[in-house]
């Protein structure tokens, strides 16, 4: 039985679409966003159109951003010889986060998994390689303590290991199974100290 016109069940089942959004958060939002004045609407409508219509990947580390390169990569004082690897731009956001990371990123777009159907060649891999042909010393892989995350990182250690430079794992610190983007700047920053070679 259809308890709202289909307007307002329309907005609902978009809005439970998105991820984290259960049907009682997307019936709150949906009327909230009626309850709001119209140019409010038209002003969030607008900026998620053009967020996808502008943001697009930084040329150099594969973040998100809607410029060719991201603010990161096009700062002179950034340090471009050593590349932390993430798993996604919250990571990479939750690194920045910490104020102490003064290298560049590079954003792999996911995690080998097996499992999922997800190989070497789905995420940012062959980019990063690409990258390494470059000037860089160091690479810290900051890839999540997931299973996924640890099959990535020994990846990327072999596929790196012989052209000589040197490749660090952020330490423990940072739960097993958990998500960087849910873990505070203190831990985060401990976990990218206390990194070890691989």
């Amino acid at each position: 039985m259809e308890y709202y016109s289909s307007h307002i069940s329309k907005l609902i089942e978009q809005l439970a679409g998105l991820p984290g959004i259960g049907a009682k958060s997307a019936q709150r939002l949906a009327f909230h966003i009626i309850n709001m004045p119209q140019d409010q609407v038209r002003q969030l409508a607008g900026a998620m159109t053009e967020a996808r219509e502008q943001v697009r990947y930084c040329k150099n580390c594969y973040t998100l951003t809607d410029q060719e390169l991201c603010p990161i990569c096009s700062n002179p004082a950034r340090n471009q010889k050593v590349i932390m690897v993430v798993e996604n731009t919250r990571d990479l956001a939750a690194y920045e986060k910490t104020g102490k990371y003064d290298g560049v990123y590079h954003v792999l777009h996911g995690a080998i998994s097996p499992m999922l159907g997800i190989g070497p060649g789905d995420i940012k891999l062959k980019e990063l390689m690409h990258r390494l042909q470059g000037d860089v010393d160091e690479v810290i892989i900051a890839t999540n303590s997931s299973l996924e995350g640890e099959t990535t990182a020994m990846y990327i250690s072999k596929l790196i290991k012989p052209t000589g430079i040197k490749v660090s794992r952020i330490a423990s610190g940072v739960p097993v199974g958990g998500d960087l983007e849910y873990i505070d700047e203190v831990t985060l920053l401990r976990a990218l100290e206390g990194r070890v070679e691989l």
